[in-house]
């Protein structure tokens, strides 16, 4: 595996003979544009995909599939990334997906897909840079250095997240005040997987259980407003937490005075009018090592959770004989699925990613019961 430091300082030092001797630029400007250009680069050399107010399903080569339809609201707020090779690491892939809400609830969503895989890498390189593990990296792994990159990768999440929540409050081009959205990102690194999450996008897990059934595992917490840590910080904060009357069960987050802004998420990127008052846009970073026994990934905006349950989704995925189509076929059973369960209501945006862990999903899957 290539040392990443490494391998981005020759891209920096690139960078830096371009700008000439304009030494204006701090090493932080030139590790952002330096992770910028390889984002620019993944995108032309097909390693990127996106999709956003689109109704199509893409393979991210032989792993991935993508698809987004837009709601009854009006324009779409949601944006999906894979990001294959990520940094030029063979062994890495990155997906996002994120749901926006509020008049420019769209915007942010797109900013912050694009912003986040950039600045995810910087702080990452730098956190290496700053230690022993770029060394460890081309030894076999064990425990303690996984321990030690998961720790890295965590921190990096966080600050990554935090800078991009604060570079939005001050932004002259975006009023985040009253808007925002989730964040739902992956990083596969080899077999690792390190999961970050701020909203109610939610990640599921395909795995095969000891009976040799493929079943669901939520690897993600849907940040709503009622959960009790959540609902406690906000109260503390002195924001509220009620449901409107006509939305009996919905919970949603107040300012202290006014009906302002019922956010329906505990946690988010933006809305900057109630972070004084208990939302935080501090993610949830967890990891999990991939085994055998583990098939596939389903990331989704809540307009899929909404009215398919997770065993919904696994079945619908794993049925699909063209993988490529899976993302396309649970975003169209959630499509279905509105219209018979939410009767006289607005279909929100429904956005979903598949991401495969193994070449022969099936195969695996029959070879895992027939050893049984």
């Amino acid at each position: 595996m290539m040392f990443f430091p490494s391998f981005l300082d020759g891209l920096a030092r690139t960078v830096s003979m371009k700008k000439g001797k304009n030494t204006c630029s701090t090493e932080d400007d030139i590790g952002r544009e330096v992770a910028e250009t390889l984002a620019k680069d993944a995108k032309k050399n097909d390693l990127m995909l996106s999709s956003s107010a689109t109704f199509k399903s893409n393979k991210s080569n032989k792993f991935a599939s993508i698809c987004s339809k837009r709601g009854q609201k009006g324009i779409s707020q949601d944006c999906t990334i894979v990001w294959e090779e990520f940094g030029c690491q063979e062994d890495m892939t990155f997906c996002g997906i994120f749901d926006g809400h509020g008049p420019w609830g769209h915007i942010i969503a797109k900013r912050v897909k694009q912003s986040v895989p950039p600045s995810l890498l910087c702080n990452w390189q730098k956190a290496l840079a700053l230690t022993s593990l770029g060394q460890e990296l081309n030894t076999e792994p064990n425990r303690s250095t996984r321990n030690h990159q998961f720790d890295i990768w965590k921190q990096s999440c966080l600050k990554t997240y935090a800078d991009i929540d604060q570079e939005l409050k001050h932004h002259p081009g975006i009023d985040s005040f009253h808007s925002g959205t989730t964040a739902l990102t992956i990083i596969k690194q080899g077999e690792h997987l390190v999961i970050a999450n701020v909203g109610d996008s939610r990640e599921v897990l395909a795995t095969i259980s000891d009976d040799g059934n493929l079943i669901p595992f939520q690897l993600t917490i849907d940040f709503k407003p009622n959960i009790p840590e959540e609902a406690e910080r906000i109260r503390q904060s002195q924001g509220r937490v009620s449901c409107l009357r006509d939305e009996p069960g919905v919970y949603r987050v107040w300012m202290p005075k006014g009906d302002a802004p019922g956010l329906a998420v505990s946690r988010a990127i933006g809305d900057h009018c109630v972070k004084e008052f208990g939302l935080i846009s501090v993610p949830d970073v967890t990891q999990r090592n991939i085994t055998n026994k583990d098939q596939f990934v389903i990331l989704a905006t809540d307009g899929v959770w909404d009215v398919i349950s997770n065993e919904e989704a696994v079945e619908i995925v794993c049925s699909t004989d063209d993988r490529e189509k899976s993302a396309k076929r649970l975003v169209q059973c959630a499509m279905r699925a509105w219209r018979s369960k939410k009767i006289g209501i607005a279909m929100d945006d429904i956005s979903a990613i598949c991401l495969f862990f193994h070449p022969k999903l099936f195969q695996e899957v029959n070879r895992f019961k027939a050893s049984k």
